[in-house]
């Protein structure tokens, strides 16, 4: 499937080669499932034998993660207002999301400033930077820095591996699967850590 996507994509004209890779870049936070990665490294291994080049590939990218990341933040806002501090979700204590609110206030910009590499929480770290509304600016600043700079690692693995398909899926799943290992590990640390320090209160 992969390997006739490229060789469609060789044919086509530029222009809508960089409006493929910003459409997927920008769709990923919006819709997860959508494989922008494999997408963009696919574009960027065209960069040798089409009119493509790394910098546009490079900026197009980064600002469609940018601004996909920025249209999740607004639906988180929207909810955060209609649902979240109107108080109609009751499962949620006023107490509880004052408490989230001073953490994400704390830790959301370096979360946002990593989310690019912690697949599979993208989407979700940027509907929370809406629900607990930090500052839009700051928000979208850092988030092209994540896109950037992930974008950097993925476009030069487009550049190292050309059209070997099968190196650009073992790549991106490989790190996927290392990534959300050690979030688990992780998460299950904080969990445990969190039910010793309750047990020893009693």
């Amino acid at each position: 499937m992969l390997e006739q996507i490229l060789s469609y994509m060789s044919t086509v004209d530029p222009a809508l080669i960089y409006a493929i890779l910003f459409f997927f870049a920008f769709i990923e936070n919006v819709f997860p499932p959508s494989p922008s990665d494999v997408v963009v490294v696919v574009g960027a291994s065209l960069i040798a034998s089409t009119s493509l080049t790394f910098i546009p590939v490079l900026v197009i990218t980064s600002l469609g993660s940018a601004l996909g990341f920025i249209l999740m933040y607004y639906v988180g806002y929207f909810f955060s207002e209609k649902l979240l501090r109107t108080g109609k979700i009751k499962f949620i204590s006023k107490e509880a999301l004052a408490k989230t609110d001073s953490w994400f206030a704390k830790y959301g910009y370096k979360l946002i400033l990593v989310n690019r590499f912690l697949p599979g929480t993208r989407s979700v770290i940027s509907f929370f930077s809406g629900v607990y509304v930090l500052d839009v600016k700051k928000t979208f600043l850092f988030a092209s820095v994540s896109a950037f700079l992930w974008n950097i690692i993925i476009v030069f693995l487009g550049l190292q591996v050309g059209y070997n398909v099968q190196k650009i899926d073992y790549y991106l799943t490989t790190y996927s699967n290392i990534v959300l290992a050690v979030t688990l590990l992780i998460l299950s640390v904080l969990i445990i850590r969190y039910f010793l320090r309750k047990k020893r209160v009693k």
